[in-house]
């Protein structure tokens, strides 16, 4: 992973950010992990936004989803690509039916607003869930803490930072520019 070589020293380095994005920094900083935090004026509302911002491929930017099952918030972690299939989280999540998070739900499970939402560390979520096909990259991109902030690391860090458990949970098919109703790339 050479596009990260040494890049933990650029999460360690002063900067004035936002609470949030310095929350996800430490925690990728006490991990070891190798990553790096950049920051966009424009901003990455959505994942269209952030695959053009840090020129990769839309199947590189994860999607951070929270649901609500049954009353409990779930995260799920899905390509920029795709759109989750509820019916296959509400069986992972043993709940009847996922919804799609609103944003006061959002806020309150992960501490982070919606669009800006990083897979860790998390205030209230019961279970995190990776779609599988993320691990078929090098390099993803997770939102940081803000609309303008993402992070680089490989996928199978991801996958241990977030502890996240892997499963198919996206739609058979790719369809277009997929958006999940309110929640942009977060």
């Amino acid at each position: 992973m050479n596009q990260l070589r040494g890049a933990t020293l650029l999460a360690v380095a002063a900067r004035s950010w936002p609470d949030e994005v310095e929350r996800v920094a430490a925690y990728l900083r006490e991990s070891g992990a190798e990553s790096r935090i950049e920051e966009f004026s424009e901003g990455t509302p959505t994942a269209e936004d952030a695959a053009k911002a840090v020129g990769s491929e839309l199947a590189q930017i994860v999607k951070s989803l929270v649901f609500d099952c049954d009353g409990r918030s779930i995260l799920v972690l899905v390509p920029g690509d795709r759109r989750a299939d509820r019916s296959k989280i509400a069986a992972a999540a043993g709940c009847s039916k996922a919804r799609i998070a609103g944003a006061d739900q959002v806020r309150d499970a992960t501490g982070y607003e919606p669009g800006a939402v990083a897979p860790f560390p998390l205030e209230h979520v019961e279970a995190v869930f990776l779609d599988r096909t993320l691990l078929q990259h090098p390099l993803v991109w997770i939102g940081a803490g803000s609309t303008r902030h993402m992070a680089a690391l490989a996928p199978t860090e991801l996958l241990r930072l977030s502890r996240a458990e892997p499963m198919d949970a996206v739609e058979t098919a790719p369809e277009g520019p997929a958006r999940e109703a309110d929640q942009g790339r977060s």
